[in-house]
């Protein structure tokens, strides 16, 4: 299931809760989501940065 909630900023935090409830319901491996974990906080921290600068995607 693919869900947008219109900001690309809400898409990866939205991602990121998703990712925390596979990870407690056990159909993540550890290694998969802490590779995961990393890429949507990166993510997170670009789309900050971009939201600052006045650069919306």
């Amino acid at each position: 299931m693919f869900v947008y909630v219109g900001k690309r900023l809400y898409d990866i935090e939205l991602m990121a809760i998703e990712l925390d409830n596979l990870y407690q319901s056990g159909v993540v491996d550890n290694s998969t989501y802490t590779k995961a974990k990393i890429v949507l906080r990166k993510e997170h921290r670009e789309e900050q940065t971009r939201i600052k600068r006045g650069k919306l995607y």
